[in-house]
């Protein structure tokens, strides 16, 4: 038997000792001190027990380990059922007995180390021995069972942090292992390495880490008071860490919650956290995880990869600075990638990148299957240039930014941000769809119902959402009709104007520091907020199409397998609509050709373009309409 279970069955002995005395003489044993026991001692230290109140705990150890001692209870109160000691009969066994145990504010209250039977008063009811405490005193491994509905453990497999996060971790470890426990914020959207530097705190510490999500903190006090104890009194006995999961915040209580909860408490805890935040007065030590730098990921990439970084031929830089990924999802990447074949292997490395930030933008914006390519572009040679110009700043974003030392002078500015402005339907949404498709990169469309509230502060929060989940896959982002969410700032007035004006200066914020491609299209250019424009890298002004542009929009808006017959594509360049229009004329006209099963004509197109022009409110005049129903036509 372990030294310290036999100090502890000596300590048993000595309470059987105490109660057959008692039961003999009626009168307390002064002259027989309690042997050491090195567990109790422990507890007593940790706790604050006084040497009474050790005994009483030794007592409930007694009642729990020799079956003797409950008939030795039964037998003092001269009840075969009394089979428990109480706090009276404490009182009256041990020589070193004080009254004061029974205050709330005595560890026997405070730290909940027995169970009391309500029906009796407090010096009459049963004393049973929590379970937490016996197994700290038996030096078996436990868990508060009560706690375990609100937090689990953490796990502690890690992988080795890049320098940047262990950095963190080393400014942690000297201050816990002092003694003094500050409490840790950290604030990233990016959970795992979060909870990597957690784990890796504890382990440089030997402790436990267990974790809270904020959904179990109750708004009620009273319940948040005594889950907050309980926890107090879990950390002292065994040592652990709480890493309180604050990432899913929803509501302004929660935050209060959490506020509440940690005040006070002297014990290790680590708050995660999206963004820094304010506790009564606390001063935290707040980490802010900012991206991976460059030397990092390139790092991290090499390690994981091993001899198959050099069967990407040259591809692996713009994948490691196109993509903001931390080291969990890298060593995730490559081991995926491992049995690839060589020609598949930048194709399958860049895809598994790509879908890393679809789980956290898909509910946020939406995803557009891009089909686009530069063949399906019908503009003037000079927006075409421009769009090619964009087209090589992502592409040579590795150069210019880590090579040639760009990024290194500031992380501002570094995204690439454009303004599509023109009307309905002349080619802004397409040209984003070629731009993501020639990058290879996903295109979300911003739904601005859903990003603007009422709510002071909920728009800022929405895009932030936004932002920082398009950060990890470099998501092209596609801002429709952005004059109603970027416009020009208003003079202040009131309170709503202030707030309006804060979030148009956050959007400023962070168009600058998204290292992504952020494309905003507009109907009126003229009213959107200047600041915003001297911010902007690209201006592209989609015109509406002339005649010669619209005959090469109908040229190409018909897929190969479609049939047509007769098709005169001078007589359709007449008509002056936009290509968004054109498409929705062909589409419809298809539908009445296949309904006829006949290939499409210009009388299907003429009822379609019927249809058009009534829906856009625009007569249709000054084209031969009869032409185009004549039975002979040569097709062009």
């Amino acid at each position: 038997m372990p030294k310290q279970l036999q100090e502890l069955y000596h300590g048993v002995a000595w309470v059987r000792s105490h109660l057959s005395h008692y039961l003999e003489s009626g009168q307390v044993q002064r002259d027989h001190p309690s042997p050491p026991v090195s567990l109790l001692a422990s507890l007593s230290q940790r706790l604050g027990l006084s040497s009474f109140e050790a005994e009483i705990v030794l007592l409930g150890a007694a009642m729990e380990l020799d079956p003797h001692c409950a008939t030795l209870c039964a037998e003092i109160a001269g009840n075969p059922e009394h089979t428990y000691p109480t706090l009276a009969l404490a009182l009256a066994l041990f020589p070193d007995a004080v009254w004061d145990v029974l205050s709330p504010q005595r560890p026997l209250l405070q730290w909940r180390l027995f169970r009391f039977d309500a029906t009796a008063g407090l010096t009459q009811a049963r004393l049973t021995l929590d379970p937490r405490i016996l197994c700290y005193l038996l030096d078996v491994p436990a868990f508060d069972r009560t706690l375990s509905v609100w937090m689990h453990p953490l796990s502690l497999e890690t992988i080795a942090l890049p320098p940047s996060r262990q950095a963190i971790a080393d400014q942690v470890i000297p201050v816990w292992r002092s003694g003094h426990y500050p409490l840790v914020q950290l604030c990233s959207t990016d959970q795992q390495s979060k909870a990597a530097i957690a784990a890796t705190i504890a382990q440089a510490l030997g402790l436990q880490i267990y974790q809270l999500p904020i959904s179990n903190l109750s708004s009620d006090r009273e319940a948040l008071a005594t889950l907050k104890q309980q926890w107090l009194r879990e950390a002292i006995l065994s040592q652990a860490i709480l890493f309180i999961d604050a990432d899913a915040q929803t509501r302004p209580d929660q935050g209060e919650a959490i506020a509440n909860f940690v005040a006070g408490l002297s014990v290790p805890i680590i708050l995660s956290n999206h963004s820094r935040q304010t506790l009564n007065g606390q001063t935290p030590l707040t980490f802010e995880l900012r991206p991976l730098p460059y030397p990092e990921k390139r790092q991290l990439w090499h390690t994981y990869l091993g001899d198959r970084a050099a069967d990407l031929n040259g591809h692996l830089d713009p994948l490691i600075t196109q993509f903001s990924l931390n080291s969990h999802t890298i060593q995730a990447a490559c081991a995926a990638v491992q049995d690839s074949p060589v020609p598949e292997l930048r194709d399958r490395l860049w895809n598994y990148c790509r879908t890393q930030a679809r789980p956290r933008l898909d509910h946020l914006a939406q995803r557009i299957n891009c089909t686009a390519t530069w063949d399906d572009l019908i503009l003037p040679d000079r927006e075409l240039k421009i769009l090619r110009d964009i087209a090589s700043h992502v592409q040579q974003r590795a150069k210019v930014y880590e090579k040639w030392g760009f990024a290194s002078k500031s992380g501002r500015g570094l995204g690439i941000t454009a303004l599509f402005a023109g009307a309905s339907g002349t080619g802004k949404t397409m040209a984003a769809e070629v731009l993501a498709q020639e990058f290879q990169l996903d295109l979300y469309r911003i739904d601005l119902s859903a990003v603007s509230s009422k709510y002071i502060g909920e728009t800022e929060k929405n895009l932030r959402q936004i932002f920082d989940a398009a950060e990890a896959g470099s998501a092209v982002l596609l801002f429709d009709e952005a004059d109603a969410l970027f416009g020009k700032r208003t003079q202040v007035k009131d309170s709503h104007d202030r707030h309006a004006n804060l979030e148009v200066s956050y959007l400023l914020q962070r168009m600058e520091a998204y290292q992504g491609l952020a494309i905003l299209t507009t109907n009126l250019r003229d009213s959107l907020d200047q600041a915003f424009v001297r911010r902007l890298r690209f201006m592209l002004t989609f015109p509406f199409p002339k005649a010669e542009h619209r005959y090469a929009i109908w040229q190409r808006i018909f897929p190969p397998q479609t049939p047509t017959q007769a098709l005169d594509y001078d007589e359709l360049a007449q008509l002056e609509v936009a290509g968004g229009n054109i498409r929705a004329i062909a589409l419809n006209a298809a539908f009445v050709a296949a309904e006829a099963h006949e290939p499409i004509h210009m009388k299907h197109l003429l009822k379609a373009v019927r249809v058009e022009y009534l829906k856009i409110g625009q007569p249709l005049t000054g084209i031969d309409l009869d032409a185009w129903l004549e039975p002979q036509r040569v097709e062009n």
